[in-house]
């Protein structure tokens, strides 16, 4: 097997995973995030993990997202969405965020979501969850890599295993190729400009197979 094969390599340790409990925890306010953490969802469930898909609480007043027409349209289309809660992140094995940037950073909604897990970090019930991330922007260098950075930071605090997608699939590449997680630019009309797909279901495989290898060693 040439150096190429061996880094683009199909890994056989995704192929018949079981017993990971993954959370697929998303914000989301055009849809985007939504519908990457469905993409997720799916690659993970092929690996054979157990996911919950999960909204973090909206914060914003309803008369502000009654004025924007895409909003309102998430929110009603996420609306019997489980919003995400301390217990739902006990459960998981592993979590994947899923998250737009705002001025580089995450938006106040999840960031408040993180912040209130105090009491699970105090406990040590943060150490070694295995996380991934992934994110959005309306541009191609609108913040992606320094939001899902930002994230990552609080992960770090967690004691979490942080698994990033890097450059372990050739279809990361179509995608963007970011290696800190997948990212997407939403044109104007909301619409996602790169084919993220098959590099979502990749990440949500990858962070699946090593919440296994976690678990296993924890056995």
């Amino acid at each position: 097997m040439g150096f190429i094969d061996k880094l683009f390599g199909k890994s056989k340790e995704m192929e018949n995973m079981s017993n990971v409990k993954l959370a697929v925890v998303f914000y989301s306010m055009g849809g985007t995030n939504y519908q990457l953490a469905k993409w997720a969802e799916e690659g993970a469930k092929e690996a054979g993990a157990e996911v919950k898909v999960l909204k973090v609480q909206e914060l914003a007043p309803e008369s502000v997202i009654e004025t924007n027409e895409g909003w309102k349209a998430t929110v009603d289309a996420t609306r019997d969405v489980p919003v995400a809660s301390s217990a739902d992140l006990e459960w998981a094995d592993a979590i994947i965020f899923s998250v737009p940037t705002r001025f580089g950073n995450m938006p106040s909604q999840m960031k408040q979501f993180l912040d209130i897990q105090g009491g699970l970090w105090a406990n040590g019930k943060t150490v070694n969850k295995v996380v991934s991330a992934m994110s959005s922007a309306q541009n191609p260098h609108g913040g992606q890599e320094a939001t899902l950075l930002s994230l990552y930071t609080s992960m770090m605090h967690w004691g979490a295993i942080i698994v990033p997608p890097g450059y372990t699939d050739p279809v990361l590449f179509g995608a963007g190729g970011n290696p800190y997680g997948t990212s997407v630019t939403v044109g104007q009309d909301g619409k996602m400009i790169e084919d993220v797909k098959d590099a979502v279901k990749h990440q949500a495989k990858r962070t699946v197979t090593v919440a296994e290898w976690v678990k296993k060693g924890n056995q």
